[in-house]
């Protein structure tokens, strides 16, 4: 293969990723189908199992990918340590906006009870607590795993209020 050949290749499985996400968020992990993502993609299903061997093999890389964002997104925030925590959550607040499908997914892929993907998602979960813990102790932050704890359940909270579309659930949420 060529370079070129590596880029389109490239690209199509971002493209693959981006319809997933997209449909996973709108139709659930059950009612999506592989064949379902091949067209929104304009590719054949078989395709589709040449970069993924199944739907949940999928469905763990949309995973992956919004994971890989979220805690990127997390280490590279800069601040000083009294502004860390809400810093975080800006940084947060803009993925949602920019790739709000998979880190949506991410945020509630724990109730999916197939037992590979609740197995990946505890995983995430874990990995992601101990990213926010450590940057909160680093930060000098008192007890950083019970407060890096209380991040993600206001993660949580707000992926929740939108996915239910109630943003009365978080008065403050929005505000700088």
């Amino acid at each position: 293969m060529t370079p070129r050949d590596d880029a389109a290749t490239a690209t199509r499985k971002a493209q693959i990723l981006d319809a997933a996400a997209e449909l996973f968020a709108h139709h659930g992990f059950y009612k999506t189908t592989t064949a379902l993502v091949a067209k929104s993609v304009g590719v054949t299903q078989p395709y589709v199992f040449h970069f993924f061997r199944t739907k949940e093999e999928l469905f763990l890389a949309v995973l992956d990918r919004g994971y890989r964002r979220l805690v990127h997104a997390f280490s590279a925030v800069e601040s000083p340590p009294e502004e860390l925590a809400h810093r975080m959550g800006c940084a947060f607040k803009d993925l949602l906006d920019t790739h709000r499908n998979e880190i949506l997914l991410l945020m509630q892929a724990y109730s999916i009870p197939e037992p590979a993907i609740r197995d990946e998602v505890k995983s995430k979960f874990d990995e992601i607590h101990r990213t926010v813990g450590n940057r909160f102790a680093q930060a000098g932050i008192p007890d950083a795993s019970g407060e890096a704890g209380m991040f993600i359940s206001v993660g949580l909270l707000i992926a929740l209020s939108q996915i239910l579309e109630l943003p009365r659930l978080l008065p403050w949420y929005g505000q700088e």
